[in-house]
């Protein structure tokens, strides 16, 4: 299944805004994100709409784009070396492939300031960027575990799904979530410790395709009848409400029980639909809304040569039965 909120490609928007931005004399603050396919990027193209529409006599213009798809990471590369070529005030880059998009940045050299936003560089490349906005992946990880342990006192069998191998925020908090539930630093792979047990196949990787993340929940929930966890890193699979609904049909009464628990990062609404529906037992939700209004103001005190600090983290909200907060209503 695509999400599809634009009409026109991703190049093409850049093209179309390039003679807009000329005849209005903006100067462009570019956010660029893994794919507009995917619903989580749209909260951020509302945040850069809403600080746009408050700020429609600045000397800057708010710029949203990114690949088509959320697989093509060479896409979102290209992307943004036209935007550095055509010229831009400055850029913030969700990296798909992080080491790939460091490599590139690395080779062109910007002039003009660049930051990350949502996914950061990895560490070694990280005096590429100013600095990074957006959510500490690694506590996310953390937040997520901590609702495991409060479910599954004892432990048990878990399968991870992640998005794209390379990207680091992805990975920041499938570290945080196995360091946590085995009590140590860098974990690789639960393998017992505390009770905890990653089981054969995965973790599995969605490349952030939400059609291909609910067949591997519904193949996973088929192999292992007996699985304790299945944590959505990121939430792929319920950003397809339709699909993951019947994917869920499959285990419900286990669900009811909390024989089998389902955590998920993100709270967009077919998200808090789900949780209020007992499809998932917590929801671990991002602020991509405010990553979106701050990235702006951000890039202007860098074009400035303020002071920034690194990294700006914008929060997370925590839902769970006991306390439905964000997803009560949302």
């Amino acid at each position: 299944m695509k999400f599809k909120y634009l009409a026109i490609t991703a190049l093409s928007a850049v093209a179309l805004y390039a003679g807009q931005a000329g005849a209005a004399d903006k100067k462009t603050l570019a956010i660029v994100v893994k794919g507009l396919d995917n619903p989580f990027f749209e909260q951020i193209n509302l945040g850069c709409k809403k600080w746009l529409s408050e700020h429609a006599d600045s000397e800057y213009k708010c710029l949203y784009t990114g690949p088509a798809s959320s697989a093509d990471e060479a896409g979102e590369v290209q992307i943004v070396d036209d935007l550095l070529t055509k010229g831009v005030a400055a850029i913030a880059i969700s990296p798909s492939n992080a080491p790939a998009m460091a490599t590139r940045i690395r080779e062109i050299a910007p002039k003009v300031p660049v930051m990350t936003i949502d996914a950061d560089f990895l560490e070694p490349d990280r005096m590429l960027r100013k600095t990074y906005l957006g959510t500490d992946n690694y506590l996310m990880g953390v937040k997520m575990a901590e609702q495991a342990k409060a479910l599954k006192a004892k432990g048990g069998s878990v399968c991870l799904q992640l998005g794209n191998v390379a990207a680091a925020n992805i990975n920041a908090r499938a570290q945080g979530f196995r360091d946590t539930l085995a009590g140590a630093k860098n974990v690789d792979r639960l393998t017992g410790q505390n009770g905890w047990k990653e089981i054969e196949g995965c973790p599995v990787f969605t490349n952030d395709q939400a059609d291909l993340a609910n067949q591997q929940m519904s193949d996973v929930f088929t192999a292992h009848a007996d699985l304790d966890a299945f944590i959505l890193i990121g939430g792929w699979a319920q950003f397809a409400p339709q699909a993951y609904t019947q994917v869920t049909n499959q285990v419900m009464d286990k669900l009811k029980s909390k024989k089998l628990v389902i955590i998920a990062g993100d709270t967009l609404p077919p998200q808090t639909q789900a949780f209020r529906e007992g499809r998932s037992h917590a929801q671990v939700g991002q602020r991509p809304f405010e990553m979106g209004y701050r990235a702006p103001d951000v890039m202007i005190q860098l074009i400035k040569g303020e002071k920034v600090d690194d990294p700006l983290y914008t929060g997370l909200d925590v839902c769970t039965a006991e306390a439905p907060g964000f997803c009560e209503k949302n």
